[in-house]
């Protein structure tokens, strides 16, 4: 009976000593932030340093506005694209449906983006050194050509829950073939919880043989609805109503999906 006895004790024992760690863990991860839609799945390995990530996201909004201009002429949009990320290297395609006919051109109908970049971290500033082709599908052959390239770099910082940044953009021959051009950028986001976030930016277009310069702003919010899946409020506006009304003030609304 004592052997039976001191045979038992090792089991219940053994149990316990495999269940603790795991009921630790499972209260650790109860209380943990809920983790953010990143690109964690699906993951492949390229070599020995370290996993791929890719992700997708897909959404749609009432309206597009590109730097405060509407790009969908105050229809609706709908968006898609997918990301890898390799340690502090990334890559994406992302892609919209378009409506330039403010601009006399009824035909080009799509953007593609593709873009490029690296993340390292200097100094406690996240940088983000990249750079973007803009291309336009079923442009019409007489008008210039609207598909440009842009370099940038972007800096920020987080100092608790908010995070301030600013942005610069190159372009060596804007669209429409107007020249070389800058966009410049200073940002702001604040996390109100872990759900919800306010952001703000304002930023200034300049373009070489253009006397369309201007200044443009935006603020609003995003809420996470559920995992992978948010919902994005927004203010956007510019200082040149004069240039037409996909330079005026709208609200745009946008939900999207992360995985």
């Amino acid at each position: 009976m004592r052997s039976f006895t001191r045979a038992a004790l090792s089991v219940v024992l053994a149990g316990a000593a495999i269940c603790a760690p795991l009921a630790i863990a499972t209260a650790a991860a109860a209380q943990a932030p809920p983790a953010a839609p990143a690109a964690a799945e699906p993951q492949f390995s390229l070599n020995k340093f370290g996993p791929v990530a890719i992700s997708y996201n897909i959404g749609l909004a009432n309206d597009y506005a590109f730097r405060g201009v509407s790009q969908t002429n105050g229809k609706v949009s709908l968006f898609a694209g997918i990301d890898a990320t390799y340690q502090d290297f990334y890559a994406g395609v992302w892609q919209s449906n378009l409506d330039f006919s403010p601009f006399g051109d009824k035909d080009t109908s799509h953007e593609i983006d593709v873009y490029g970049g690296w993340k390292p971290t200097v100094a406690g500033v996240a940088l983000d050194i990249g750079g973007i082709y803009y291309a336009y599908a079923n442009q019409p052959s007489y008008l210039p050509n609207v598909d440009y390239f842009e370099g940038y770099i972007k800096g920020s910082k987080a100092f608790g829950p908010v995070t301030v940044g600013a942005s610069f953009y190159y372009s060596p021959d804007f669209t429409g073939e107007t020249g070389n051009a800058e966009y410049y950028e200073a940002n702001a986001a604040w996390a109100f919880d872990k759900k919800l976030t306010f952001s703000g930016a304002v930023g200034r277009q300049e373009i070489e043989k253009s006397t369309a310069d201007y200044t443009t702003w935006n603020v609003g919010a995003t809420y996470a609805l559920i995992d992978h899946v948010s919902i994005d409020l927004r203010y956007w506006d510019t200082d040149e109503h004069g240039f037409g009304k996909v330079y005026g003030d709208r609200f745009i609304a946008g939900l999207k999906l992360t995985y």
